[in-house]
């Protein structure tokens, strides 16, 4: 019997998906703040509440995904307490290996074994061998890259001494399956959420107005900037790069470096300003990264949780930048291409990743051999914006790879683009309106965002409310067309 064709798949339930930018979170979140508060003197049921209402959400997308979530948190709960508790230093790293083992094998599972099978059986074929691929059915579970590193990150922790483990499996439950920053983070660390569980929380209406601040500046990034370059701009100039000049390939490059930062910073927005409502603060996943001088400052800068989680359990275990220059920039290229290779099964993540680590080791060689720091603060303001330009550029390149995901049509459209053919073919006046408010927004001063913010609050009640409710609606009208986060397939 051929396996092939036997495709394994999970049927899924679905109560009906609840992202960010729809009618149905609209409806979820006022009654989760609302019920959330009306517990705050009760801990047991306030957690409870919060922990259904997170697994309501996640179940939206998935009811069979839920319960496999669930199972991977029992087994990192039981593992650190086992931890703790065996006090032969082997047992201690026969349990931390199980929740490896555990954790890493659910994601080779759902996102890995097919990108593997098939690889493997090319190789096979190269080689003139006989390979029979088997192929798994199954659909990627929402958030599960992002879970899965804050258990190990929990478990490790645990191993180091660094964190006790919590008591409360409900409590590490929260922990694992917190709604805000459920699907796309950002990487929540145990040591900075589980203390904030622990205390009560207390309304604050200055917290309360930033968080829905927030949240609506970041819903303002997803639906207005980043859906609108997508459609007017980046979706059909990748979609058939062979049809435009090389002007409008450059111009969406350029689009498509800020439609990624803006829809993946626009839900980290919304997670913050969410878990602000709630009580909670959340790390800050992004700090103005097409700002940055370098490609170390970039990732200083960009996806902060993920590239803080990379350098504390995989660069610095590896021997980070101790040793020599060369010990250092092999380091950088093994978790350059790991962080590609998270980002999903596909050679375009891959190589994605392999160019990071290159241009991240270049930099390293090059202070190495003439001690320039790229990134001293003190620096001539056109040396700084050179410095800006062109990692900017770099960056919005190597995205060319991250969007094409196949490195065939990612070579095709660098090639073309180099070919230097004049005239923006295809690219409408909206898609030009959209780029420049991206980039002010970018380069606005922070204190004029101050500002603004301070403006706002001035406003009569009333007037607030009335800007808040239209906003929401507009957003939540345009969101339901279905353009779903960028980085939920990862």
């Amino acid at each position: 019997m051929d396996l092939e064709s036997l495709p394994i798949r999970v049927q899924l339930g679905a109560i009906g998906s609840m992202a960010f930018n729809s009618a149905h979170f609209l409806f979820f979140f006022p009654i989760v703040l609302a019920g959330y508060w009306s517990l705050r003197r009760n801990p047991a049921f306030r957690i409870g509440f919060l922990l259904a209402a997170s697994y309501y959400f996640y179940m939206s997308w998935s009811i069979a995904y839920g319960l496999l979530m669930l199972a991977m948190t029992a087994v990192d709960f039981v593992v650190a307490g086992r931890i703790v508790a065996t006090h032969d230093p082997r047992g201690k790293r026969r349990w931390l290996t199980l929740s490896i083992a555990s954790n890493l094998g659910m994601l080779f599972l759902f996102k890995y074994f097919n990108f593997f099978a098939d690889n493997l059986s090319a190789a096979a074929g190269g080689l003139g061998a006989s390979w029979t691929t088997v192929h798994l059915d199954l659909e990627l579970p929402l958030g599960i890259s992002f879970f899965t590193f804050e258990a190990l990150s929990y478990t490790i922790d645990v191993y180091r001494g660094k964190a006790q483990p919590t008591r409360s499996f409900w409590r590490f439950a929260l922990f694992i399956s917190f709604f805000p920053r459920m699907i796309a983070g950002p990487i929540i660390r145990a040591s900075n959420f589980l203390p904030q569980i622990e205390h009560d929380p207390r309304w604050d209406d200055r917290e309360a107005e930033s968080g829905l601040a927030r949240i609506l500046a970041g819903l303002f990034k997803k639906v207005i900037i980043a859906d609108l370059l997508g459609v007017t701009l980046v979706d059909p100039v990748f979609a058939n790069p062979s049809a435009y000049s090389s002007w409008t390939l450059l111009i969406a490059m350029y689009g498509y470096a800020l439609q990624i930062y803006y829809d993946f910073s626009g839900y980290s927005d919304v997670a913050l300003g969410a878990a602000r409502m709630l009580g909670f603060t959340l790390p800050f996943n992004f700090n103005r990264p097409y700002l940055a001088t370098s490609m170390r400052d970039f990732w200083r800068r960009w996806h902060i949780s993920l590239s803080t989680w990379l350098r504390d359990y995989l660069y610095i275990p590896l021997g980070g930048g101790r040793g020599s220059a060369w010990k250092t920039v092999r380091n950088l290229a093994i978790v350059m291409l790991l962080g590609g290779l998270w980002h999903g099964a596909a050679w375009g993540f891959v190589i994605w990743g392999a160019a990071h680590g290159l241009l991240l080791g270049l930099g390293r060689l090059f202070h190495a051999a003439t001690g320039i720091d790229a990134d001293r603060l003190e620096q001539p303001p056109l040396s700084r914006a050179a410095r800006v330009a062109v990692t900017f550029h770099l960056v919005a390149a190597c995205f060319v790879l991250f969007r094409a995901v196949d490195f065939a049509k990612a070579s095709a459209y660098l090639t073309r683009l180099v070919q230097v053919e004049p005239g923006a073919n295809g690219v409408s006046q909206v898609a030009y309106v959209i780029l420049v408010v991206a980039l002010a927004i970018e380069l606005m001063p922070r204190r004029w965002m101050s500002m603004l913010t301070e403006s706002y609050t001035r406003i009569p009640a009333k007037i607030q409310g009335g800007l808040v409710a239209a906003s929401v609606l507009l957003f939540t009208a345009l969101g339901d067309t279905g353009t779903p986060f960028i980085y939920f397939q990862f």
